[in-house]
């Protein structure tokens, strides 16, 4: 005798005919092994279908009034919810050619009446079976699929805390980061999307570049937690040998990166933009620039773009000892600069959007506090410089 527990793991079979001795056949023939559904009609087995549960598979008559068993295998192979079903067509259509049309439909085999039960009971648990591996694998599939999508946001979140904590590392000793990093980044996307279908950039600038992009653009200038605090915080212009000192904070900061990466002991891909950018967003179009003077195109495009990027915030931002330029100004001299210190085509892009540029400096301005508190420390500091 079979218990509860066994008739909750049986198979449901929906057997769907317009005659009703054919259904009691084969309810008879089935319930031993199978919890036997039945309907008189394709109208009726489409209803019962849209109900909460499913079949794990039908056994379909050919020719019904109304919606003949091609009708309704069309209908079931149209729905997400019913299109992975076996079915079994069981007709009297004995010709090739009528199993071939109802195999080309999407059945899963073609069963002639009169049957032969031993057959009918053979074919059915081959395909519950069939359907049993078919589902595991789905099954499997889509927890792998959920796996990796996770896995893949851990290590994405993993990136993006490792640059923070690493560009929090540089506010603490350069008294103009802070919303500066926040604001070059988004000048840095704004300007990517500008240009991601120009004929020069569309090759580099795809969707995930230009995410890896704003996330690696607060790390351009990692390298000034190298820089002594006589040099980094001075109020002031710099002095020719002060200046060479602070043009080494691009070559520290990709060491740095690198320096990372060796411990890991390996190189790892999200930091190889953070590098490039580190390195050489100080060179100018015409090889002017420093680290290494490169010039026009050998200069990588996340650099160029962060050049534009950085230098527009410089030239707006208020400092303790400046007034930020106003933003007219500032766009006159970065077009000044097209073809000699930055790229033309990245320039072009810059003006069209320029009024994006100013909103995000709207956003992310810096606060009175802010600029308060720099007050402050560099008086302390300066303080300490008379007393030594």
């Amino acid at each position: 005798m079979t218990n509860s527990n066994d008739l909750k793991e049986r198979a449901t079979i929906l057997v769907i005919d317009d005659t009703s001795d054919n259904l009691l056949l084969m309810s008879e023939l089935l319930k031993d092994r199978y919890t036997v559904k039945v309907a008189n009609s394709g109208e009726k087995a489409l209803k019962y279908l849209h109900g909460e549960t499913v079949p794990d598979l039908i056994l379909l008559d050919i020719m019904m009034p109304g919606l003949s068993g091609y009708d309704v295998i069309k209908k079931l192979k149209s729905s997400d919810k019913t299109r992975d079903i076996p079915v079994i067509f069981l007709t009297a259509m004995s010709t090739s050619g009528d199993e071939e049309k109802g195999l080309e439909m999407g059945a899963a085999d073609y069963i002639t009446k009169p049957i032969c039960p031993a057959i009918v009971l053979a074919r059915v648990k081959t395909q519950l079976e069939n359907k049993g591996a078919a589902d595991f694998l789905r099954d499997q599939n889509e927890y792998l699929e959920t796996e990796v999508a996770k896995r893949t946001s851990e290590i994405s979140a993993i990136q993006d805390v490792t640059i923070l904590v690493m560009a929090s590392l540089a506010e603490t000793r350069d008294l103009d980061t802070g919303n500066h990093i926040r604001r070059t980044q988004h000048y840095v996307r704004a300007l990517a999307e500008k240009l991601k279908n120009h004929h020069r950039f569309s090759d580099f600038l795809s969707e995930k570049m230009i995410e890896t992009l704003f996330k690696s653009a607060p790390l351009h200038d990692i390298g000034k937690v190298g820089i002594p605090d006589s040099i980094l915080l001075k109020p002031g212009r710099f002095v020719p040998e002060e200046f060479e000192i602070m043009k080494t904070h691009t070559t520290l900061g990709r060491e740095a990166i690198i320096h990372a990466e060796k411990e890991l002991g390996m190189e790892v891909e999200f930091l190889k933009i953070a590098k490039e950018i580190a390195y050489y967003h100080q060179e100018k179009w015409d090889g002017s620039g420093y680290p290494t003077g490169k010039s026009g195109d050998d200069i990588p495009i996340s650099a160029r773009l962060m050049a534009v990027a950085d230098v527009y915030d410089a030239l707006i931002s208020r400092r303790v000892y400046k007034e930020g330029m106003p933003h007219e100004k500032a766009v006159s001299i970065i077009v000044d600069g097209k073809g000699v210190h930055f790229d033309a085509d990245i320039v072009d892009a810059f003006l069209q959007i320029q009024d994006e540029f100013q909103a995000i400096a709207s956003r992310f301005v810096d606060s009175d506090r802010d600029m308060y508190e720099k007050a402050q420390l560099l008086a302390r500091l300066d303080s300490a410089d008379k007393a030594k």
